[in-house]
């Protein structure tokens, strides 16, 4: 099924694609932006800079499925990774276009944990080619993996 937000079929393994804005569609980018401002007290700079990382995040976890590296997002763009999959058809097509089909689910653990998995994220991100914004990432220290060694985030 094809829909107005329908994302590219190409998988963005290649250095081609250095912001997650260029492979989201306008409509669907300005809809979760709305959503990240009614939501959070952001203006239009700040939704997009957290979902821009949001969305590096989650296409970066859904090209290493299988490898159990246990990426986790930092608190901040954990905001714009849940603005993402809570939009529950579009994130089904990313899904469906960038995980093969697979749909990547959403398991948290209660306890956060000091373990450096959020500032190796953000280096595996910007090692697939995605801008990194340094900033958001900032809070490496309370948090961990969602369900650490599986096809998860």
């Amino acid at each position: 099924m094809t829909t107005a937000t329908a994302l590219p079929a190409t998988r963005p393994t290649t250095l081609s694609f250095r912001s997650a804005r260029e492979v989201v569609p306008t409509v669907l980018w300005e809809k979760q932006v709305a959503l990240l401002q009614r939501d959070y007290p952001y203006d239009s700079v700040m939704a997009a800079r957290v979902l821009d990382q949001g969305y590096a995040y989650l296409l970066t976890t859904m090209a290493h499925r299988g490898e159990k590296l246990g990426l986790a997002p930092s608190t901040l763009v954990d905001i714009g990774v849940h603005t993402i999959i809570l939009d529950t058809v579009a994130y089904a097509e990313l899904c469906d276009r960038f995980n093969d089909g697979y749909f990547l689910h959403h398991v948290p653990l209660v306890e956060y944990k000091d373990d450096g998995s959020v500032m190796r994220t953000a280096q595996r991100i910007a090692a697939d080619g995605w801008e990194i914004d340094l900033p958001l990432w900032a809070d490496a220290a309370k948090c961990g993996p969602c369900h650490p060694g599986n096809d998860s985030h």
